[in-house]
């Protein structure tokens, strides 16, 4: 039997989502009031994963439903995830906390449970992303995070409004596109969703030669979707206008969480799916680090 520190990520997931369905039958105060004590509740749920996991020294997994690879999903939580759970967190609380005087002025009454609802499936999928040892429920969550990310921004009335978040989500869609083209060729060269088992094929793929070009351009296109997804550059000119039409709460959320759960879940492919030895012998990480100066010089020019 599991000790109980280990089904906290998946109590924290469904707390996120239970707390969604209770805000739909709320008004909007109490509908509010539930969603900051669902966020201090992830605080010290996190934290305790974060305590459980340094004293221990080691990552555990969590199988759903109890069933192996694969007809199981599986979650992963080590001090990395922990910490972020808990940062994510505590970025929501504040957020909810520091926007809602705008808020009430940015949104009409009977739509502020909604907001909240939305703001709970958001924060539901953030954690799925952070704790999911499945590349695909990753890609699924992500689009749940559009979904949500959408919600939030058209919630507030207005054209401009709903300009910018068709904006976001013709992007969203495209960069959703590119990454499920390229984990269809991911699973059909490897055969694994589960990225312990990636990391093994791929690192034998890699060893043995075979499928390097494959490899490549999946690994390109993964980087592309990702990448506009949270506008890195050169896909970054269609962010700014959905932060800016967005109510504070919701810019807040977009921009310290939505965003950088894209960039962790590059960075965790990165290390879990492929390995960096591998990625420096496709030479992505040679690609990425040239776009990244350029998108440095770019940011620089334009601020002048």
């Amino acid at each position: 039997m599991l000790p109980f520190v280990q089904n906290i990520p998946m109590i924290s997931i469904w707390l996120c989502v239970l707390g969604g369905l209770c805000c739909l039958m709320l008004r909007a105060h109490a509908a509010k009031i539930l969603s900051l004590l669902m966020c201090c509740t992830q605080v010290v749920l996190s934290a305790v994963i974060l305590t459980h996991t340094l004293y221990a020294g080691a990552s555990f997994n969590y199988q759903m439903g109890h069933f192996a690879s694969p007809f199981g999903n599986e979650l992963r939580a080590g001090p990395l995830e922990a910490l972020l759970a808990l940062c994510i967190s505590v970025v929501m609380l504040l957020s909810l906390m520091g926007g809602a005087d705008d808020l009430k002025l940015d949104i009409p009454e009977n739509k502020r449970s909604n907001y909240y609802i939305m703001t709970s499936l958001v924060f539901a999928a953030l954690l799925v992303i952070i704790y999911t040892n499945d590349i695909f429920t990753a890609y699924v969550f992500i689009e749940i995070i559009t979904l949500g990310a959408c919600a939030i921004i058209a919630i507030k009335p207005g054209g401009r409004t709903l300009v910018a978040t068709m904006w976001y989500l013709i992007m969203s869609l495209i960069g959703a596109g590119l990454l499920l083209f390229s984990i269809s060729m991911l699973y059909g060269v490897t055969g694994h969703l589960l990225m312990p088992g990636l990391y093994e094929s791929v690192a034998v793929l890699a060893a043995t030669g075979q499928y390097t070009l494959p490899l490549f351009i999946l690994t390109g296109l993964m980087c592309a979707g990702l990448g506009i997804k949270c506008a890195l550059f050169p896909f970054h000119s269609w962010l700014p206008g959905a932060h800016a039409s967005a109510t504070t709460a919701s810019s807040s959320i977009l921009s310290g969480l939505v965003v950088k759960g894209y960039i962790f879940l590059i960075i965790k492919i990165f290390v879990r799916v492929y390995g960096i030895q591998v990625m420096d012998m496709l030479h992505i990480t040679d690609i990425l680090l040239i776009l990244g100066v350029f998108g440095l010089l770019f940011g620089f020019s334009s601020s002048y």
